[in-house]
């Protein structure tokens, strides 16, 4: 059935004479009032999910990452500052004091028998803070020096307290030396004078062991035929080690000839190894974060450097009738000739 105008703009509200546009505008707004259905909703949501969970799950391992990037570098800062520190042999300020909190030093004595020429141990752990100090009268973690001093000690040491290069055919002390310190590195406002325990807490940890090493040598300076004593006799042409030197017999010797007071005794100079002597290998490691209830992160690692030069003892304190060596010092500017 075919409608006129006048019946189809009345059914539709529309009154005569509106122009054919208005039809138009009709038919769009019924179309503009038509949405999402719950199910398209739905799907969108779902699609977004997914997306936020993968965002989510990686957003820790990039945090862990920015984290482990800036302990690393933190850790190659403070190993330069502290491999030239005891390489130039560091004595004043108190800068240092605010990093490191406690050093430790498990020490073993190895005592040799010439008899048997085997070696008997004992061990002992001393530890040092900014209060206290193993002995009575000992310096305490209050400065560089002292810092510095500790650090520095040699990995073995004579009976008599002084560095001992190669320390076969005699008794003598090997130190272990660990660190515990704050960063040197890092953020300022972690740093003192912060009195804040929580942004203190926040400031990266590690533990340092020191090692001051001698330089490796030729093996050939090993060579000998005898340690002196045990045998009570050498011909002429042997040679024996005597308290870490070399002596050849000029003649035949017996028992009552002590190498360096006898005649008959001489001392064979090893120029290479004296020259090594003056070489110290400096290896520092790093472990890293030391959480408060003593536990070790996964980070480390090793900082080596060669020193050249001469050690000496930083101080010497009487206990129990026996001279003790708190620490020592490097100094990278003093040679001695070889004999």
């Amino acid at each position: 059935m075919k409608l006129s105008i006048s019946q189809f703009q009345a059914s539709h509200g529309l009154r005569s004479g509106n122009p054919p546009s208005a039809i138009a505008n009709v038919r769009g707004s019924a179309r503009a009032a038509s949405g999402f259905t719950m199910m398209e909703i739905a799907i969108c949501l779902a699609i977004i999910s997914f997306a936020l969970v993968a965002i989510l799950g990686v957003l820790p391992y990039g945090m862990n990452t920015q984290r482990d990037v800036k302990d690393e570098t933190t850790i190659n800062q403070d190993a330069t500052v502290l491999l030239e520190a005891i390489r130039s042999g560091v004595q004043g300020g108190t800068q240092l004091t605010n990093a490191v909190y406690a050093i430790t030093n498990y020490q073993t004595f190895y005592s040799y028998n010439p008899g048997s020429g085997s070696y008997t141990t004992s061990g002992g752990v001393y530890g040092y803070t900014y209060l206290n100090a193993p002995f009575t009268g000992l310096p305490v973690l209050t400065n560089n020096a002292n810092i510095i001093g500790l650090m520095s000690l040699p990995l073995f040491t004579g009976t008599n307290g002084m560095p001992v290069n190669y320390p076969y055919g005699q008794s003598f002390y090997s130190n272990h030396v660990m660190a515990y310190v704050r960063s040197i590195s890092g953020l300022a406002a972690e740093k003192p004078p912060q009195d804040n325990d929580i942004m203190r807490g926040d400031t990266l940890t590690y533990r340092l062991i020191c090692e001051n090493a001698p330089m490796p040598v030729s093996t050939n300076w090993f060579y000998y035929d005898g340690i002196w004593p045990p045998a009570s006799s050498y011909t002429k042409g042997k040679i024996v080690l005597y308290q870490g030197s070399r002596w050849q017999a000029s003649a035949d010797t017996t028992a009552s000839d002590i190498p360096g007071q006898s005649l008959l005794w001489v001392h064979l100079p090893d120029f290479a190894n004296q020259l090594a002597s003056r070489q110290r290998e400096l290896r520092l490691t790093f472990d890293w974060p030391l959480h408060p209830n003593g536990v070790l992160g996964e980070g480390h690692q090793s900082f080596r450097t060669v020193m050249a030069g001469q050690i000496a003892p930083t101080r010497s304190v009487p206990i129990n009738g026996k001279t003790f060596y708190f620490g020592y010092y490097f100094q990278p500017n003093s040679f001695t000739n070889s004999l």
